[in-house]
């Protein structure tokens, strides 16, 4: 598992804390105190996790994240935000966030999707085939990719590794309890909506009709599944 982390938040006080607890948890962090240097920094190290703060000097969290994830990084990130609407968060996640925390937050918590985050993120092999071709779909397992129909998919970390824990178990009607536990980390959560959400977004960008899905199926009262 990578135990490098990049720590992007601009308030010094909380940069301290963070490091400090993070360090003491065995990970490597690497702190940056706004957003114009991200990249850079991101392509001349190896990170296993990005922490990154919305509201930053320079350049936004929001403008960072999809510059990283147009320029190819799959790092998982998990953004802290000291807002509370939900548009901003649903943006967040859209835009390619994988996790998100709302300031205050308690230190276990943090600890906890980071590690999450972490794990998964360490699960870049896999046993099955490199490649799957769906009708228009091809998805490469290796490269993280997908094209329809012969054009670019992009997917944001979270929703390829959902598709691709939907493909590893293909045929099989997969509960939004189990979704939750093993693509999100999540051991109990207030609400399955996070599954959902995601789902409809790899409809919109896989499916010919999202309405009407071909391949990621709802199993009405169980879950979803892949259709073989």
């Amino acid at each position: 598992m990578n135990s490098n982390i990049l720590l992007v938040e601009d308030e010094p006080g909380l940069v301290l804390t963070l490091s400090d607890r993070l360090r003491s948890e065995g990970y490597n962090v690497d702190a940056l105190h706004e957003g114009t240097h991200v990249l850079d920094r991101a392509t001349r190290n190896r990170f296993g996790l990005i922490i990154l703060d919305v509201m930053l000097p320079g350049k936004g969290g929001f403008e960072v994240l999809q510059e990283l994830r147009q320029r190819g990084f799959t790092t998982p990130i998990l953004m802290l935000t000291a807002r509370t609407q939900m548009t901003d968060k649903v943006k967040g996640l859209k835009i390619g966030a994988d996790d998100y925390l709302t300031k205050p937050f308690e230190m276990p918590e943090l600890l906890a999707r980071v590690e999450a985050l972490l794990r998964r993120g360490s699960r870049a092999g896999h046993d099955g085939p490199d490649f799957y071709d769906c009708g228009p779909l091809h998805i490469d397992m290796r490269k993280s990719e997908v094209t329809r129909d012969g054009s670019p998919a992009p997917l944001s970390t979270k929703e390829f590794q959902l598709l691709r824990y939907l493909l590893e178990n293909r045929g099989r009607t997969i509960s939004r309890e189990e979704l939750l536990k093993e693509v999100w980390g999540y051991s109990a959560a207030p609400s399955t909506r996070t599954v959902d959400v995601h789902v409809a977004w790899l409809r919109q960008k896989l499916e010919a009709d999202a309405k009407q899905p071909k391949y990621i199926l709802t199993v009405h009262g169980q879950g979803y599944k892949f259709a073989s």
